[in-house]
Order: structure tokens, then sequence, then C-alpha cells
């Protein structure tokens, strides 16, 4: 029997998701590309499921879509069928994991190339290890993003960043990376999981209706211009805030302090 594709292992409100295509360096088959989408799906549909963290098996991340598969099969490229980000209708992966209302945490542990990058920039957060590269070669390949990279990376890392990434294909080691804004920091390969892991529980720690709802205020407002999105943290606000009770913020504050003298000692 062939192994899956992805493994998902769920523990404390945390599910871990593991591309499991090592030998091909976790590259995009259809069968990949739909098991991210649909375990995405189910994770949003499982309540006790609050934040992901998204990660590949062996030393790759994953290596964009599987040219192999692409390179056989020449209606996958273009034609009516609408070209690789087509294939598996609207289920394609970056799209099911923004559907997912909780954070996502991508734990990159190597090479995030092209369609492997877009996963990687469809995470919330992004921690990596030292063998973390990343690369888009998109131009290279001979074919135009479509989920996302050609507006996300501009407004991550600057317009004159992302042009010189995607207009050479030129790879960004981990510490450049983090020194551009791309990544939130670079760890130990062996650290990678755990530090994952660790800020998943710091996430869970939150008030629970508030790691969607902030995080969707956060997202909504980024696809906004300054002004409009200033309005939508107003409107967001108001409506939430007068459900919380004075005594619950005040004992709330409390725990608050505690956890501050705790991170400082």
């Amino acid at each position: 029997m062939s192994e899956p594709v992805i493994l998902v292992e769920k523990s404390g409100g945390i599910a871990t998701v593991t591309l499991n295509r090592p030998t091909a360096m976790n590259a995009l088959s259809r069968d990949l590309r739909r098991a991210i989408a649909e375990t995405f799906e189910e994770l949003e549909a499982d309540e006790n499921i609050r934040v992901a963290i998204l990660t590949g098996a062996g030393k790759a991340f994953c290596a964009g879509l599987d040219l192999k598969e692409l390179g056989g099969d020449a209606s996958a490229v273009g034609g009516n069928s609408g070209g690789v980000n087509s294939t598996i209708g609207d289920k394609d992966p970056v799209t099911s994991i923004g559907r997912f209302s909780g954070p996502v945490i991508g734990a990159i542990n190597g090479v995030a190339i092209t369609g492997g990058f877009e996963l990687a920039i469809a995470c919330d957060v992004l921690i990596c290890s030292e063998n973390a590269r990343f690369a888009d070669t998109h131009a290279r390949v001979g074919i135009l993003p479509g989920w996302g990279l050609s507006q996300k990376l501009s407004r991550a890392i600057g317009i004159y960043r992302a042009k010189e990434l995607s207009l050479t294909g030129n790879f960004l080691s981990a510490q450049q990376a983090c020194d551009w804004g791309l990544v939130n920091r670079v760890v130990p390969a062996e650290e990678l999981l755990p530090t994952a892991r660790k800020l998943a529980e710091d996430m869970l720690s939150v008030v629970p209706q508030c790691l969607p709802a902030y995080k969707k205020l956060i997202d909504d407002g980024f696809a906004q211009d300054f002004g409009t999105a200033l309005k939508t943290e107003r409107q967001f606000s108001n409506a939430a805030n007068k459900s919380v009770a004075p005594e619950e913020i005040a004992a709330r504050r409390e725990g608050i302090q505690n956890r501050g003298k705790q991170q400082t000692s």
C-alpha cells in the first residue's frame, strides 16, 4: 500500500499537516493539491482544531507543481481547462488554506519553490529552519502565478524586492528572508516544529473567540486601502466589544500581567 500524500496529526487543538512526498520534494501533484484542499476543509469543519501547522516531510517544504506530471499532460498547462490552477476546480490548496478560520503556521523545513512558495505565503506566520530557501521560478518555467504570489509577495517584502525575486527566479536564503520581513524567525532544524508548536500553544491561550475574529479583521483590512480598513476595524470592534463585560477584562488583565512577568523573568 502506498504512503498517503499528506499526514495529519491532531493534538490539543492543533493540527500538524505534513506534505508527504519526500522523494519528490513534496511536489504538488494533482493528488497532493486535492489532499491539501480537502484536509483544510476538514480541519475547518472540526470544531476542536483551532490552529494548524503546515510543514513538509524530508528535506523540502515543497518544490512547487509536479513538473514531471505536467510534462506528460499538455492539457494541464493551458487550453480551455484554464491552466494548472484549474485542474481541481475550486479546490486549489491556497484558497482552501485561506478558508481555514484559525491561524496557519508555516514551518518551512527546506526549499519552498514557486507553487511551494505560494503555499508558504498562504500561511499566517512563517517559521523556517536554517535549511529553508525560497524562490519564485514561474518566469523560468514559462507560466504566471495564479494563487496570489504576484500580489502577496510585494505586499510582504515591498514591490522592488518582489520584482527582483520574481523577475530573476533567484533563491532567497532563510536569513535574508528574515531580514526582508518575509519570515518571522529562523531556527535550527531540530527546533523548527517545537518552535511552531509553542507558538501555536501561545495562540490557543488567547480568548478563544478572538483568535479567528482578529485574524479575519487583519486580513480583511489588509486587502483594503488604509482609510477603508480603519472603518472596517471600527465596525468590527463596535460589534464585538459590546459583548465583553468589564469584569471579564479586569480578570484577563491580571492574567496578562502574570504572563508578562513570566516571560521577562
